[in-house]
């Protein structure tokens, strides 16, 4: 048996960008189609940390990047959308921390004092006074510098939560060996199921699966735009102690260290990332957890991490393919036949994203006409992706 839908928009991927471009879809009356093979909320997305960068971190050379002028603004749209105020309404959204720290060591001697003091820095980061240093930097033992960021981090399962159940009847999970996309009708979209045939046809398709645009764009016959993936390997501790959200300036523009924080069974998890997740690509669990550790000792000796357990998770970036494969300074959209290809690059340039995909499909004529049908009936069971610390395998 074959059932025939239509929907305007057909958007591949339920991550950030799938799950923000589709919220603003439905709210300008686009009848939607969301496709994704896996879990709701992605598998870039839930490795996020939940950082909504200003481009503090980017501007640790000394000078601002075209990635700190391409998101400065962003904190401020989100912080309006969690306030309920914004494009979309995340008043739902656990926040995690309203701002994030930097620090140094002592034995750093940073030649960033002076800008992060300038005119151009001012408004986003502060030296936080000895005696106002929280926890664990609130200790005689700590002989660096602190600074605090007005860049916020979020519940990353609370925001895939909240925008996820808006589009319940848009969105359909399928195995992706069931997901057919043909050249000659790039529009239509078959999934194969037990019962028959789905055959959904729309107006314009939106390709924002991270990944797995590229496995997507060679069913469609196209060679372009080229993906790059750049790995991480994330390091989590769990154990007693104290909740911590900030970076560690490191000896080049990249931040030594970036730890988050989350809640798991009555203990606190600190999420590692920074240059010891970009470096450890290759290497065993147990020799990047070893390297973790030597870390936090040369960074954190004070803090005692001799009862916590250790994992370790890998993590893919999909991005458009880069010269020298080095990290993109904004995020990506690229339309062809309305056929429209995207990669956010970063958590925080989501909404801008969808907003530049509503101005491509008004340039291109793409008006609402299909009455939005429930599409659920037609999917797998819909479950949310679980972060990395709740699916690792064995802590140590």
């Amino acid at each position: 048996m074959t059932i025939s839908v239509q929907a305007d928009i057909t958007v591949f991927g339920s991550g950030i960008a799938g799950l923000w471009i589709s919220s603003v879809l439905r709210q300008k009356g686009f009848s939607v189609a969301l496709i994704e093979s896996a879990s709701v909320g992605g598998i870039q997305t839930i490795a996020s940390q939940g950082i909504i960068h200003g481009g503090t971190k980017y501007a640790l050379s000394g000078t601002l990047s075209e990635a700190t002028r391409a998101i400065g603004d962003m904190p401020q749209l989100w912080r309006s959308c969690l306030s309920g105020t914004g494009p979309l309404d995340l008043s739902d959204v656990k926040i995690l921390s309203e701002y994030q720290f930097l620090w140094s060591t002592e034995n750093l001697i940073s030649q960033l004092t002076g800008f992060f003091a300038s005119k151009a820095m001012r408004s986003r980061i502060q030296a936080v006074a000895e005696e106002s240093r929280p926890a664990p930097f609130n200790t005689t033992k700590f002989k660096g510098n602190l600074y605090q960021l007005d860049e916020l981090v979020l519940d990353i399962p609370s925001l895939i939560k909240s925008l996820s159940r808006r589009l319940i009847e848009q969105t359909i999970t399928a195995d992706p060996a069931h997901i057919g996309l043909k050249p000659e009708t790039p529009h239509s979209l078959t999934i194969q199921q037990a019962s028959g045939r789905l055959i959904i046809d729309s107006q314009y398709m939106i390709l924002a699966a991270g990944a797995g645009n590229k496995s997507l764009l060679a069913q469609l016959g196209k060679t372009s735009p080229a993906m790059q993936l750049r790995p991480l390997h994330m390091v989590m501790l769990k154990g007693q102690l104290p909740e911590l959200y900030a970076h560690c300036i490191g000896a080049n523009a990249n931040p030594r260290l970036t730890i988050t924080s989350a809640k798991h069974r009555q203990q606190n998890i600190w999420y590692i990332g920074g240059q010891l997740a970009e470096s450890g690509v290759g290497i065993s669990p147990d020799v990047q957890i070893s390297r973790a550790k030597d870390e936090l000792s040369a960074t954190m000796p004070w803090v005692d991490t001799g009862k916590t357990e250790w994992a370790t998770f890998l993590a893919q970036r999909a991005e458009p393919k880069m010269k020298n494969r080095r990290r993109p300074d904004s995020y990506f959209l690229q339309h062809d036949n309305r056929i429209t290809t995207v990669w956010p690059t970063k958590l925080a340039f989501a909404p801008r994203l969808a907003s530049d995909v509503l101005s491509q499909l008004d340039q291109t004529n793409i008006r609402p006409k299909t009455t939005q049908s429930d599409l659920s009936i037609y999917s797998l069971e819909n479950k949310l992706a679980k972060p990395p610390w709740e699916t690792a395998i064995q802590w140590k």
